[in-house]
């Protein structure tokens, strides 16, 4: 099946400021536009077969920036987690609420008051992507490399899958602000390439007929 390459979007005005966005129309702040200019002078160099994206603003800027001549597809499965009345708060305040530390130990768990559960997050964001991802592979093939542009917990939530952990594992994993995480799906399960990127990726492009294969490189590959 094909692989995935899981995007960020760039730094935005709530993410300077210490607060939680959330849904809310938040845009690029002038480090997250530079951040995004910059990732894609990497996604630029692949052969990327599909490019879909979070609706939101912040992702649909990133994704404007980095590849102004790509026609994202929008993907409401990817978007930001719904975290009701905790939007538009800062994180310090939040820190003192008793449902902050439901979200950090304990977020399968978590359900944000007249918002969105974390367990029913990570369920339609993995199933949008393993959706595109069986798309992208019918129509363009195991070998394909293909783009989502989605949010931190969200991005999380997918790597967690990937590797099989538990929701209630995924706030050891880190996706900053115009990072790349890759997972490469194949029949039987899925391998995490990349995680919280920021280097060069034209490694990612596959010898032919390799990309779906379900064994693991005993003794760490040559990874070319």
């Amino acid at each position: 099946m094909a692989t995935v390459l899981l995007m960020r979007h760039g730094r935005t005005t709530a993410n300077a400021s210490g607060g939680l966005a959330g849904r809310q129309p938040v845009e690029l702040d002038d480090t997250g536009r530079a951040q995004a200019e910059r990732a894609g002078e990497r996604l630029r160099a692949l052969p990327l077969a599909a490019v879909v994206t979070s609706p939101l603003i912040r992702c649909r800027q990133t994704m404007e920036l980095a590849l102004p001549d790509a026609k994202p597809v929008e993907e409401e499965g990817l978007i930001e987690c719904g975290y009701g009345d905790w939007e538009g708060r800062p994180l310090a305040e939040l820190a003192k609420e008793p449902l902050w530390a439901v979200v950090q130990q304990h977020p399968s768990a978590a359900v944000f008051p007249n918002g969105e559960a974390m367990a029913a997050m990570s369920a339609r964001a993995v199933a949008a992507i393993r959706r595109w991802d069986a798309l992208v592979t019918a129509e363009h093939g195991a070998d394909a490399l293909w783009l989502a542009c989605s949010h931190g917990d969200v991005i999380k939530a997918i790597v967690a899958d990937a590797m099989g952990l538990h929701l209630d594992e995924f706030q050891r994993i880190v996706a900053d602000p115009a990072s790349i995480s890759v997972i490469r799906y194949t029949p039987t399960r899925p391998f995490l390439v990349r995680l919280n990127d920021t280097s060069d990726l034209t490694s990612l492009i596959p010898p032919a007929g390799t990309a779906s294969s379900s064994d693991a490189a005993v003794g760490g590959g040559s990874n070319s």
